[in-house]
């Protein structure tokens, strides 16, 4: 992971020593839908690592992405993939990188429909201080070891699973930045959704996911909610890691991570055990990352949950397969700007004042305490196969209203259809999730507008964000 200075309540203070997780108990047994991917086992995942670990004791003791410890790390990734069938190609990193920073090295199964990608992706470059076992030989082994199993499985395929391991991530992001901004907006479009996993075995470390309340997110939260492990937003690395590429280009992301240098909260040690008040990796961009500085438990439910979220999105399962709600809803959490949102733009933002649901911007509908409409619109394909689709939305509603009156109003509509109307009269003190049917939709390019209108008095605030579809 990137170390980014600027980032809200990230600790930068080094906690020396390194210690083992305790296993957090089970939980409930996986569902139907989690047994039907395959089982990546971790000591094969933790073989890949052994050899980063010596390709870096080769090389200066690291696999930066200006050295030949890098190159050689491309080298065995490329070498194993190229067995296994995958069309994997080589990308230099003309502008942006480091000067003399090796490749990308992007891998992509050739079957599925190719206007319809999944990406998962791990940087493969270490910091210069140590070898990067955590940081991120896990997320690149284990993706490594996915890609495997999904050739040895070679299932029937619905969409094409592409795979990265990018260069230079500990230099600014570089590598990924790169390749989202060379492809062209069509080849950008068919990418329904991009996965991150970095740093997905810290030994002091919890379960986190990027963007967890997203439809991106949805697989990899049921894997690890089927495991009893309540994960949590990935707060300190929002921003920090090849995900915010994707983000730039109001591409869905989400991914699982274990933590960095941050600490481990007295709650989150309760659930999940380790040491309250220690990073979360306390070998973080130091030369203790070796492989005594991996939580072998955690690695294993990431990979096991990539897999998931694999055969989830891609892998034609004979469920009638075509229902697919991940990033039909575009920057629906209001992160990568105001595109492709229309209408009222300048309500979304990071404003003061408001706090949003969760990461850093909203839309902040109304609230100007005199007569005025604001709306925000965007057009959406609803999926078919799916039982039922539903759009969520979280909503707080601030007033300076008094009574159960209707003075100012918030709408939701599809096409000319008012789904859902709510007024300062459903004031609250925080967010609420709010759901409206849009299973009568399916197969229909419709055009979601939500809209505040106040009186010409005493401001209501309609706080929207978090928008994503949902299908059950």
């Amino acid at each position: 992971m990137k170390r980014r200075f600027a980032v809200a309540g990230f600790s930068l203070a080094v906690v020396l020593g390194c210690g083992t997780l305790p296993a957090v108990a089970a939980g409930s047994a996986p569902t139907a839908d989690t047994v039907a991917a395959p089982d990546v086992d971790v000591t094969k995942v933790k073989a890949h690592l052994s050899e980063l670990s010596a390709i870096a004791g080769r090389n200066g003791g690291n696999r930066r992405s200006t050295g030949q410890g890098y190159r050689d790390s491309v080298a065995y990734v490329k070498g194993k993939l190229q067995a296994a069938g995958y069309t994997v190609t080589e990308q230099p990193c003309t502008s942006g990188c480091t000067s003399g920073a090796g490749p990308n090295l992007i891998a992509e199964w050739p079957q599925g429909d190719a206007g319809s990608v999944y990406m998962f992706g791990a940087h493969l470059d270490s910091v210069s201080a140590g070898p990067g076992m955590n940081d991120n030989g896990s997320g690149s082994a284990a993706l490594l070891e996915n890609a495997l199993t999904l050739a040895q499985q070679d299932p029937a395929m619905r969409s094409r699973v592409r795979f990265a391991w990018w260069t230079d991530e500990e230099q600014g992001l570089n590598g990924s930045d790169f390749y989202v901004r060379s492809l062209p907006s069509t080849e950008r479009a068919k990418i329904k959704a991009y996965y991150n996993f970095d740093m997905i075995a810290s030994t002091n470390g919890g379960y986190f996911i990027n963007h967890i309340t997203s439809s991106a997110a949805a697989p990899m939260k049921a894997y690890w909610d089927s495991l009893g492990l309540q994960p949590e937003e990935n707060t300190e690395g929002a921003g920090r890691s090849d995900d915010y590429s994707f983000e730039q280009y109001s591409i869905p992301t989400s991914g699982y991570a274990m933590g960095a240098s941050a600490r481990k909260t007295s709650a989150q040690a309760a659930k999940w055990g380790g040491t309250s008040g220690s990073g979360y990796d306390p070998c973080y961009h130091r030369s203790c990352d070796t492989l005594t500085n991996i939580n072998t438990t955690g690695l294993d439910r990431a990979s096991d949950g990539i897999a998931h979220t694999i055969w989830q999105r891609a892998v034609d399962t004979g469920t009638g397969g075509s229902c697919d709600t991940a990033g039909v809803v575009a920057n629906g959490g209001f992160e990568s700007g105001t595109s492709p949102w229309t209408g009222t733009t300048g309500a979304i933002g990071a404003h003061s004042g408001r706090s949003a649901h969760s990461g850093s911007r909203f839309a902040w509908l109304a609230g100007n305490g005199s007569t005025g409409t604001e709306s925000i619109s965007q057009t959406v394909t609803v999926p078919t196969g799916c039982s039922t689709v539903a759009l969520d939305y979280w909503l707080h509603i601030d007033t300076d209203e008094s009574g159960s009156t209707a003075y100012d109003r918030f709408t939701v509509k599809a096409g000319g259809t008012t789904l859902a109307t709510l007024s300062n009269a459903n004031a609250g003190s925080g967010y609420v999730q709010r759901s409206v049917d849009l299973s009568a939709y399916a197969g229909q390019t419709v055009t979601l507008t939500f809209t505040a209108s106040e009186d010409y008095s005493l401001q209501t605030s309609f706080l929207l964000d978090d928008v994503t579809l949902r299908s059950d």
